[in-house]
């Protein structure tokens, strides 16, 4: 019971955290070649990125239960 209350935290904290790690990534870039359009495409990799380990966690667990 208790490892399925951490699976689904860790699902529910996935897409936020990659999306600000995405967004912090740009942000340094950013400053570091002084830029402005970095955190946007980072932003969006994160996203994107937050999306693709929650669809494959989520394949992973009904591939588990239907075993």
């Amino acid at each position: 019971m208790l490892a399925q209350v951490e699976e689904y935290v860790a699902l529910a904290l996935m897409l936020p955290v990659a999306t600000f790690v995405g967004y912090g990534m740009g942000y340094l870039l950013d400053r570091f070649f002084g830029t402005s359009f970095l955190k946007i495409v980072f932003l969006v990799l994160g996203i994107v990125s937050g999306f693709v380990q929650i669809i494959r966690q989520l394949s992973r667990d009904s591939r588990d239960d239907g075993a």
